[in-house]
């Protein structure tokens, strides 16, 4: 019982050192406090201390100069010569994503780099365990898609220990509010939002519901420019047709407000959803419902994925250039790998997408 409890408490010593040399409180070249000291700190045996220092420099962290002490391991050299990238998305293997993660592919493998790749399903613990866990690889660079990009992260203190170590880094689809200086690549989501609102209007649509994701940057600038579209087209915005929803609830909330707004019998001729999976599920509720599309109600989409493509009603939606996204941002980062000032130098770009008309709206 005693030796796994020893156990414990030299690992939680040896963490709790590799943490502040992955967050850059200690830096290259520092020296550690001394196996005295870190004994009376943390009420440990120097036995138990000295144990969690070896692992440290067993992994490349820290080195040992006999009668000087132990100091923190610079690693720029190691992590320049690496070839590695970090990328970090929300999803993997579904709707979007494997085709902007193979334009990033694309680029980087075709300049000699390899990806490491990771998801964080959306979670922000799950990227803050990703974030920390690249800190630790020898990464040059990393491509990111932030989680839950509207909200306010407890996660910037990885972003900022990035910084300390001088790996630059790129922020995909959107950028967390408090790092909207950084560079990034995103799309102009509200300026396709306006021209969907447009479009409607041109077909005398009059009554439209907005469905919207509210946690992440997308999903705010997808509803400004929805909002932007109704006044430019002379149509009155009402809260009272917006349905917000959050990355938790987003397979019961919309749809459920959607059907309560049908049994209710609210005037709707079309609704607007943040995504095309969203509107593809919406036309299947509608479907459920009794109610055609696009005959009584017509929708659209937004990023014209394989949800558009694929539902029975093809879907009116906003095209989104996938792969020139991943290759973009690719590029980006390559840019700033040859750039010692990147920090001050920040590679912003927003693509314009397009309106791309299929079947599921009609002229009222």
């Amino acid at each position: 019982m005693q030796s796994g409890n020893n156990q414990a408490k030299y690992y939680k010593l040896m963490e709790h050192i590799k943490e502040e040399v992955l967050m850059g409180r200690i830096k290259p070249g520092d020296q550690i406090p001394s196996e005295n000291i870190l004994s009376k700190e943390h009420s440990l045996s120097r036995h138990t201390v000295r144990k969690a220092i070896s692992m440290l420099v067993n992994e490349g962290l820290l080195y040992t100069e006999h009668g000087k002490g132990t100091f923190c391991l610079g690693r720029q050299n190691k992590r320049s010569d690496s070839k590695n990238i970090g990328v970090i998305t929300t999803y993997i293997s579904e709707y979007i994503f494997p085709r902007v993660i193979q334009g990033i592919d694309g680029v980087l493998s075709g300049s000699g780099y390899s990806i490491m790749l990771k998801n964080t399903n959306n979670n922000t613990t799950n990227e803050a365990n990703c974030l920390q866990d690249l800190l630790g690889k020898d990464i040059e660079g990393l491509i990111i898609e932030p989680t839950k990009s509207a909200l306010f992260s407890d996660n910037l203190k990885f972003y900022e220990a990035f910084d300390k170590h001088h790996i630059p880094y790129v922020f995909i689809h959107g950028y967390n509010t408090q790092l909207e200086g950084k560079s990034h690549v995103i799309l102009d989501d509200a300026g396709g939002m306006v021209s969907i609102v447009e479009y409607l209007a041109k077909l005398g649509h009059k009554n439209i519901i907005g469905v919207f994701k509210a946690d992440d940057i997308q999903g705010i600038n997808r509803h400004k420019g929805f909002a932007r579209g109704l006044t430019k087209v002379g149509l009155s915005y009402n809260p009272d047709n917006i349905i917000w929803f959050h990355t938790e609830d987003k397979e019961v909330k919309p749809y459920t407000y959607i059907k309560q707004f049908i049994e209710e019998k609210k005037e709707i001729d079309a609704i607007v959803c943040y995504n095309d999976e969203i509107a593809f599920r919406t036309f299947e509720l509608l479907l459920k419902l009794g109610v055609k599309v696009p005959q009584d109600i017509s929708i659209t989409g937004f990023d014209d994925s394989y949800f558009s493509e694929n539902c029975p009603v093809k879907l009116t939606t906003v095209n989104h250039p996938k792969e020139a996204l991943g290759q973009e941002a690719a590029s980006i980062l390559l840019e700033m790998l040859k750039d010692d000032n990147y920090q001050n130098n920040p590679m912003q770009k927003v693509i314009e997408p397009k309106l791309v008309i299929k079947d599921s709206c009609v002229q009222r």
